[in-house]
């Protein structure tokens, strides 16, 4: 054990890199103002059904989609989408592995909450919170493999991270009384990162156990320890991307200084391409103007391109959809994500149209 705390401590010290800007990194799109889309593709590939998409998708002026499925429905989506010039991104869940028949076979790979229960058989919130722990290294190969092979495909526009975090340790208040909680403090059964690997290496440099804390939850270098985690990870990801000439994208929270106190996400430290955070305003009760807040702290506090998340459910108003989009094109996006465009009705969908031949003729 104190092998492997001595490799993750040396990880989690020296493999942050730094940020770097590169032309390249900054040309994931050439469109003025890209309109894109969340969607699942499952494991089986229909040519009809996905022809029929592609053209509503190019009717509505998105040009790309962030696409969840298995690597031979991607290979076949590829060329289909680009007879309209739609780009395809490769959608994939990070930590989070509900039913990784791989995963479930190493109980010891997940993630561990203060209160000492394993995240496979304690599943915060929902059945398909099952999160990896980003310290154990061999939970880390397996993450780098299932990246690894979405690098052989040919003709993505990226490799799109997500749950790419910790269980949300505070969820927004409008989630909370769904699941009867009211979240003042940081509790323990959703206060992940306790993981034995990860206790013994931050033992070993600062001589204290965070479980024996009265208040771990109040330690800055406890927390920053966390990050650093899953920051490390991405940025190897990152890495394993860029060597076979692939760009790497990421969900994340709405911005960073958020994203560290609701899921320990610290992506302003991320060496991406782009990232699309989910500014996803209902889920904080919080209105449209936030959403351009929320773009512009990201914005600011990155040196690669935004692409702001928005979550078509809370935008069913015409005018709130027409307003967020143009708030997130103002506040310096390079464009936006729709959660998803598969279920905009009539309205939002001439929304889109408008917008679309506006910003083309710019």
């Amino acid at each position: 054990m104190k092998n492997i705390s001595f490799y993750i401590t040396a990880l989690l010290l020296f493999s942050c890199q730094n940020k770097t800007t590169t032309e390249d990194a900054l040309s994931i799109t050439n469109e003025p103002f890209v309109f894109a889309t969340w969607t699942n593709a499952g494991n089986t590939f229909d040519k009809s059904q996905w022809e029929a998409k592609i053209t509503y998708y190019d009717s509505l002026g998105i040009s790309e989609a962030l696409v969840g499925g298995s690597p031979k429905v991607l290979e076949q989506l590829i060329p289909l989408a680009a007879k309209k010039n739609i780009k395809i991104h490769a959608w994939i869940w990070t930590l989070n592995r509900p039913g990784d028949t791989i995963a479930n076979k190493h109980p010891e790979w997940y993630a561990v909450n203060r209160a000492g229960k394993n995240s496979l058989e304690y599943r915060a919130y929902v059945d398909y919170y099952q999160w990896l722990s980003p310290f154990h290294p061999e939970a880390r190969e397996h993450i780098k493999n299932n990246v690894r092979k979405l690098t052989k495909i040919e003709g993505l526009a990226s490799i799109h991270l997500d749950y790419i975090r910790y269980v949300d340790v505070i969820l927004g208040k409008d989630l909370q009384p769904k699941y009867n909680l009211v979240q003042t403090t940081e509790m323990p059964e959703y206060d992940y990162g306790y993981h034995p690997i990860a206790r013994e290496g931050f033992k070993n440099i600062f001589g204290k156990d965070p479980i024996d804390m009265e208040h771990p939850e109040l330690s800055t270098e406890w927390r920053q320890y966390r990050l650093n985690a899953v920051t490390s990870l991405v940025n190897e990801l990152v890495e394993i991307a860029h060597n076979s000439n692939n760009k790497m994208t990421a969900a994340v929270f709405p911005f960073p200084e958020m994203s560290r106190q609701m899921v320990r996400q610290a992506w302003d430290d991320w060496n991406l391409d782009a990232a699309y955070p989910m500014v996803y305003n209902n889920f904080y009760r919080e209105n449209i103007n936030w959403i351009g807040f929320a773009t512009e702290q990201g914005v600011n506090d990155v040196d690669f391109p935004i692409f702001s998340g928005l979550y078509s459910p809370a935008l069913q108003d015409p005018q709130d959809l027409e307003k967020a989009i143009r708030l997130v094109k103002e506040k310096g996006a390079k464009g936006f994500s729709i959660f998803t465009a598969d279920n905009l009705n009539e309205e939002q969908k001439e929304v889109f149209i408008k917008l679309k031949e506006e910003y083309q003729n710019e």
